[in-house]
C-alpha cells in the first residue's frame, strides 16, 4: 500500500490467549494515523480534548464498551507522541500498530496486525477514530444482519433536499434523494476478502475512501444497515461541541 510504513511491534496483553476469553466476539480496527489538518489543531485532531478527554479515547471507550467487541488494533503514525500506550479497555486487548498517510493503508496494516487466531474468513469491524458517538445496539444489529450478508456498514439515508454546484458555487441542479446514504462506521467485511479489496484497489491506483468503496470494486454489494444520525464524524471544531453535548446523552443512557 503505498505511503504505508512498515508495522511495528504490537502492544499489549498477548491477542490470542485474551481472545479466547471472548469467545463469539470480533476485533475492530481503528485507523489512527491522520493529521486532520482540516480541523486546523496544533495537534492531530484525534488527540484534540473532547470533555476532558482526547477524542481517540473516547472513540476506542465506546468500542471496547460493547459486548460484541472483544479486542482493538489502534494504526498510529509512526512518530505519534500522543498515544497514552493503552494496553487494554474494559478487559480487552488493545493492540497497536503503525499506520499509512492514506486511510486505507492504516486499516491494511491494522488488519495484518490482528492476532493469528483471527482467520481469513472471520470477520472485522473498521471504526474512524473519529466518531465518538457509536451506539452499541447499533453495532450490534451491524454485526447480527452484516455476518448474515456477507458483509456490511452502518449508514444513514439522505433526508435533507441534495443540491449539485456549478463551477461558482451556484445551485446547477437538485438531485433526487431517493436511495442515497450517506455511509457511517463500524463497516463489517471478512478479514482476508478486506485485505484483498484494499490492496487490489492500491494495486489499481484507486483512492478508496471507506472499505465499502473498496469491497464494491472487487464486486462486492454490502448491506447498508441504518444506523442513528448520532454517529457523527468530527471534521471541524463545532463538530465536537455536539459531540460533547451527545456523549452526554449516551452516558444517561448509561
Amino acid at each position: 500500500m503505498s505511503g504505508a510504513r512498515p508495522a511495528r511491534k504490537s502492544s499489549g496483553r498477548d491477542g490470542d490467549e485474551t481472545l479466547r476469553a471472548f469467545p463469539g466476539r470480533l476485533w475492530c480496527v481503528v485507523p489512527a494515523a491522520g493529521r486532520g489538518t482540516r480541523f486546523g489543531a496544533q495537534r492531530p485532531k484525534q488527540y484534540v480534548a473532547l470533555a476532558g478527554k482526547p477524542l481517540l479515547q473516547w472513540t476506542l471507550e465506546r468500542l471496547a464498551a460493547c459486548e460484541r467487541i472483544g479486542g482493538l488494533v489502534v494504526a498510529l503514525a509512526g512518530d505519534d507522541a500522543h498515544w497514552p500506550g493503552l494496553r487494554e479497555l474494559a478487559g480487552k486487548p488493545v493492540l497497536t500498530t503503525v499506520g499509512a498517510d492514506e486511510r486505507s493503508g492504516s486499516v491494511l496494516a491494522g488488519l495484518r496486525a490482528l492476532p493469528a487466531s483471527v482467520g481469513g474468513d472471520d470477520y472485522v469491524l473498521v471504526h474512524d477514530a473519529a466518531r465518538p458517538c457509536v451506539r452499541g445496539d447499533d453495532i450490534a444489529r451491524l454485526i447480527d444482519r452484516g455476518v448474515a450478508a456477507g458483509g456490511a456498514l452502518l449508514a444513514a439515508p439522505l433526508r435533507d433536499t441534495l443540491k449539485r454546484a456549478d463551477a461558482q458555487t451556484r445551485v446547477a441542479a437538485t438531485e433526487s434523494r431517493e436511495a442515497r446514504w450517506r455511509a457511517l462506521t463500524p463497516q463489517l467485511f471478512r478479514r482476508a476478502e478486506l485485505m484483498d479489496a484494499l490492496e487490489r484497489a492500491d494495486r489499481d491506483g484507486v483512492a478508496v475512501t471507506d472499505e465499502a468503496m473498496a469491497m464494491e470494486l472487487a464486486g462486492h454489494r454490502p448491506l447498508l444497515v441504518e444506523g442513528a444520525e448520532s454517529n457523527i464524524k468530527v471534521t471541524t471544531p463545532a463538530d465536537l461541541v455536539l459531540a460533547e453535548f451527545l456523549l452526554r446523552g449516551l452516558r444517561a443512557e448509561g
